[in-house]
């Protein structure tokens, strides 16, 4: 790292499932230093720190102390909203989970916040800044698939009571297939394409209750409150049409995870809740599908955001990761119920700037100034 950026010093709230992969992820780049964490369970964040080395704070004292200038906020979706107005409310800069929010409302609410207290917003999935999408991205601007005008994408599973430690707020609001992995979906699609303009969807649900089989909750009733199949048409302002399905009512398929179709060939997405994968591409008049090497670092874990926002704080750019970004994805998915229950096409009132790509031979630990 530069000998002249400053570190930032991180503090985490929630110390779920996640959080170790944000605490390796982030150690990769030099410009953070996880230095305490938080949970509503106190002995929740007196283990993780005890595992990693950290101080174990309430949520109060991580806010209230003054060394720490950035917060990454863990906790589950639906508290997202409240705990990141805190974050911005205490004067730091915060890094959340997906999604933003779980209603509109309260992701304008964290913008705005944010705003007007002079902080910034980041938010996951950071998984678009690997060498998998980052190398998409390249073929693409590089014109080797011409004009971008449709795109596919599937996330199909039969959702996570199976294997989840505490699976009921999946099926809970802000929960859901869409909810859930969508961000990782949809995120990719507007690092690629750009902004979204419409939506059209018809989302419903299989069952109206869920039977965990995990060990932690084997044999508990898990009511489902929200859609868990959702099959949706979005138009990008580039003129790209996209078809998205993700659904917790499958069990098993054969579909892509994304693919993008240009009008001088087509390409096959690796997998967005991955930072590496295989790229192939067929253009126009080949018989095949070709696998193309990838052109930026795959090595990374959760945390590329996070360092990301820290470069940005030190060199006045903006990140790619934004709260901007989130809240539009959020708006997108927001627009899925809205679309069926309406059986309307809805207008998108949010738009973001498409992030920029990352350039070639970054070193690992570093990024662009």
């Amino acid at each position: 790292m530069e000998n002249n950026v400053n570190t930032i010093n991180v503090g985490i709230i929630g110390a779920g499932n996640i959080f170790g992969a944000y605490i390796k992820g982030c150690a990769v780049f030099p410009i953070l230093k996880v230095v305490a964490c938080a949970d509503i369970n106190m002995e929740a964040a007196q283990a993780k720190a005890a595992e990693f080395g950290l101080k174990a704070l309430t949520v109060s004292e991580l806010l209230a102390d003054p060394t720490i200038q950035m917060v990454i906020n863990l906790t589950i979706p639906k508290v997202h909203a409240d705990v990141s107005q805190q974050i911005i409310a205490a004067g730091k800069h915060v890094y959340s989970e997906k999604p933003l929010a779980t209603t509109r409302d309260d992701g304008r609410k964290i913008i705005e916040a944010a705003k007007a207290k002079g902080v910034l917003v980041g938010c996951a999935p950071d998984t678009f800044l690997g060498g998998g999408l980052q190398t998409c991205r390249k073929i693409i601007e590089d014109g080797w698939i011409g004009r971008p005008v449709a795109a596919a994408a599937f996330m199909g599973s039969h959702g996570p009571e199976s294997w989840h430690p505490n699976p009921s707020f999946f099926y809970q609001k802000g929960g859901g297939p869409l909810f859930d992995m969508g961000p990782y979906y949809l995120t990719a699609l507007v690092s690629l394409l750009g902004p979204a303009r419409r939506v059209t969807a018809s989302t419903g649900k299989a069952y109206e209750e869920r039977i965990a089989t995990s060990k932690a909750q084997f044999g508990v009733k898990l009511p489902v409150e929200i859609s868990t199949h959702a099959a949706g048409v979005i138009d990008f302002e580039n003129g790209a049409i996209a078809t998205l399905t993700t659904s917790f009512d499958v069990w098993a398929h054969h579909l892509p995870w994304i693919e993008i179709y240009g009008t001088q060939g087509s390409l096959s997405v690796p997998d967005p809740n991955t930072f590496g994968g295989t790229v192939r591409l067929h253009r126009a008049g080949s018989n095949e599908w070709d696998a193309i090497p990838l052109s930026h670092a795959a090595d990374l874990q959760r945390g590329i955001g996070p360092a990301d926002m820290a470069y940005a704080l030190h060199y006045g750019r903006p990140h790619r990761a934004s709260g901007e970004m989130a809240f539009h994805v959020l708006d997108i998915m927001s627009a899925f119920d809205e679309a069926s229950q309406g059986g309307k096409h809805v207008a998108l009132e949010s738009r973001c700037t498409q992030p920029a790509p990352l350039p070639l031979g970054l070193l690992q630990g570093t990024l662009d100034q």
